[in-house]
């Protein structure tokens, strides 16, 4: 193993069979989606629920960055967990100890057991998509990764289109806590799925990955340079992105709405967002990561800026879906960088320090916000966040061209020609 990272490119050959997205469908983003319903069913109300718990303003941000900081707690077990029993099991794992997680939030009493359980329920999310993700980055053949990690991100979506509207319902019959009974069902549907459904390759001969033979330590050693220059851009990026989650139920109480409104407006937020992510996708294997990361991350950013001048339920609405267009623009383009940039031998180690960085900036942006209520005013914090936007497109323009051969329109055409050059000389020598 060097000591620079270098982009990522014959991985692919290594593949048995390249799929097609719609192949993908039963064994990656089905379950995802699942999963991810129960994360849209309980995200409107989990600062609702700590508030009910009479949390301040500020805890009721914390309360949030705890899933993230879960998140960043599970990532690095989550890689010796995968390469030790599969992804598939490790993914069964996560989502059956997420439910009893979810059970803990149901029948939480007190602010500790709230945020024990969400901590724990960051864990299972982080081990959950990492699994999958090491899949995805193997099997997947480099002209269809963004298209692929872009629908992977869009499965997230769909399920958080989903979530919020049957945890409103659920809310307007049971009230507040309901809507963690619909997450429940849905992290148990998930390991069902994953459970019955198979893989496009077996897992379990080992062919899929170059699992172990690197530590911890020695990959970070051998990429410590990009993950302190570039991964500070995707850690940026990840707290705007959780940072959405958090500002927009805490401005909308601000301002006077209920439970069941805050949802609507968080499921319809998430149609928006939900509609771009195969053009994002399509656009990154044509034109360059940066085609869409750079927009998203303005678009996003400068839209939260703008949501402490809203006042009413029409106005957040309208803010919330400019945000969500910001991150829709940009789905799936943390993983596909990520695959980019990753090594054959000790990938799925690289990948989980790689989502530390993502996780950290996830648990990092509510905490922002926290503590920018907690010194000046709850807009005061929403505006510090968006700003952390402008900062990501900033360092992922400077960053993402050295390490991925993908970033740019101009390096994706050298790759294309180069890899092109490389496989007619290898059928003319043979």
């Amino acid at each position: 193993m060097t000591g620079q990272s270098k982009p990522a490119t014959a991985r692919s050959t290594a593949v048995r069979q390249a799929p097609t997205l719609r192949a993908l469908i039963p064994s990656a983003f089905l379950p995802c989606m699942v999963y991810e319903t129960a994360n849209g069913a309980i995200a409107p109300v989990i600062a609702l629920t700590a508030l009910d718990l009479h949390a301040s303003p500020g805890m009721a941000g914390f309360m949030l960055a705890l899933l993230g900081i879960g998140q960043v707690l599970g990532d690095l077990p989550a890689a010796s967990l995968a390469d030790r029993i599969g992804d598939r099991r490790a993914m069964i794992l996560a989502a059956i100890v997420a439910s009893f997680a979810l059970l803990g939030c149901l029948f939480a009493s007190s602010l500790i057991v709230l945020g024990a359980s969400l901590l724990v329920l960051g864990i299972c999310t982080a081990v959950f998509y990492l699994a999958r993700q090491s899949y995805m980055t193997e099997i997947v053949p480099v002209g269809l990764r963004a298209r692929a990690m872009s629908t992977l991100a869009g499965s997230h979506r769909v399920g958080l289109f989903i979530g919020p509207f049957i945890g409103a319902a659920a809310i307007g019959v049971g009230g507040l806590r309901a809507a963690y009974v619909v997450a429940i069902v849905a992290t148990t549907s998930s390991a069902i799925i994953v459970g019955i459904v198979s893989n496009l390759a077996d897992e379990d001969d080992g062919s899929l990955a170059v699992r172990g033979g690197f530590s911890g330590r020695e990959i970070l050693a051998a990429h410590r340079r990009m993950l302190a220059t570039l991964g500070v851009g995707i850690l940026a990026v990840g707290m705007v992105r959780a940072a959405r989650q958090t500002v927009l139920p805490l401005w909308a109480h601000h301002v006077g709405l209920g439970a069941a409104q805050t949802s609507l407006i968080f499921g319809i937020a998430s149609a928006a967002d939900m509609a771009l992510f195969y053009p994002s996708g399509k656009v990154m294997d044509r034109f360059g990561r940066l085609a869409v990361a750079v927009p998203a991350m303005l678009v996003l950013g400068l839209a939260m800026t703008v949501l402490p001048l809203t006042t009413d339920a029409v106005s957040v609405t309208v803010v919330a879906v400019v945000m969500s267009l910001g991150n829709g623009i940009g789905a799936g383009i943390m993983m596909t960088i990520g695959a980019d940039v990753a090594p054959v031998s000790g990938r799925t180690r690289f990948l989980s320090m790689w989502r530390v960085m993502s996780d950290s900036g996830n648990a990092a942006g509510p905490v922002l916000v926290s503590v920018g209520a907690l010194l000046w005013s709850l807009a005061a914090g929403i505006v510090m966040i968006g700003l952390v936007g402008v900062v990501a497109a900033g360092t992922l323009t400077a960053w993402a061209p050295r390490y991925s051969a993908y970033a740019t329109p101009r390096s994706v055409r050298a790759t294309r020609l180069r890899l092109a050059a490389e496989q007619a000389g290898g059928h003319d020598s043979g």
